[in-house]
């Protein structure tokens, strides 16, 4: 009975506190290592890559990411949730009542992060903030302080998936990806390009996609979101310069032979059966 009492009452409190918190679970597919290291399961890594890819699309600096990642962090442990506190949905657990959109525009993660972008950027001085006190003046939370216990996975995130390390993002995918084939490489190639604002890829390759980076950055960012949606895409192979992660290994090794044309990052996906 007290062990029951005693549950009930933890339960309580981390209801009261809002605080997603993060346990220990056998189930985390992807690594991101860049002067430090942080464990996602493959929807986490997904909904971060997206995040920090919108970021970078409205021309954000890379101090915007880190706070957008850790409140995403804090209000949802990086899930696109259904519901939350009172009438909260979503990534960044945004409130309809509260002018932030409709449910369904909310539980879309570009809108969501595009919204929050949007309030930050209207946040006077936010870039000289702790990334707590920055996030604070756009979500109003009750635990102001919660969000900086965030900030160092979040600057780890950060870094890889904007492109300064090489190789910083590395996931497994199960025996039966989400997609294959055609359908996988056109969905693919149509949100690389929504959340990149990319141009001028072809939706038509049944086996992927190949797209030109204007840098090296550019192409570890490309690489890294790839890589991060490989679990819900079909993502078979991922290959950009000397390095190839591969589904089946889950990790970056260097490759012999020759290198992409012209620096291109190339995905494979699963095909059919």
């Amino acid at each position: 009975m007290l062990i029951l009492v005693a549950v009930i009452a933890i339960w309580l409190v981390v209801r009261q506190v809002g605080d997603r918190l993060q346990l220990p679970t056998l189930s985390r597919k992807c690594t991101v290592q860049a002067d430090g290291r942080v464990a996602l399961d493959a929807d986490q890594m997904a909904n971060a890559a997206t995040i920090a890819a919108i970021g970078a699309k409205r021309g954000m600096p890379e101090r915007a990411v880190v706070v957008a990642l850790a409140t995403a962090y804090q209000e949802s442990g990086l899930r696109n949730l259904a519901d939350g506190d009172r009438d909260s949905v979503g990534l960044f657990q945004q409130r309809p009542s509260q002018g932030w959109g409709t449910p369904a525009q909310i539980r879309d993660p570009r809108y969501a992060a595009n919204r929050f972008y949007a309030a930050l950027k209207k946040v006077r001085g936010w870039e000289k903030m702790r990334v707590t006190d920055a996030a604070q003046r756009v979500q109003r939370s009750a635990f102001p302080e919660a969000y900086q216990k965030w900030a160092d996975d979040s600057e780890v995130l950060s870094r890889a998936l904007m492109g300064d390390a090489s190789g910083a993002v590395a996931c497994t995918v199960g025996r039966t990806p989400a997609m294959h084939g055609a359908a996988a490489a056109a969905q693919l190639t149509r949100n690389l390009a929504l959340d990149w604002g990319l141009k001028g890829l072809d939706p038509t390759d049944p086996t992927g996609l190949a797209v030109t980076p204007g840098d090296q950055r550019d192409g570890w960012r490309y690489a890294h979101w790839l890589v991060s949606h490989a679990q819900d895409h079909g993502v078979k192979r991922v290959r950009f310069g000397d390095l190839e992660w591969t589904a089946r290994d889950g990790t970056w090794d260097r490759v012999s032979g020759q290198q992409n044309p012209a620096g291109q990052v190339v995905a494979e996906v699963f095909n059919e059966g």
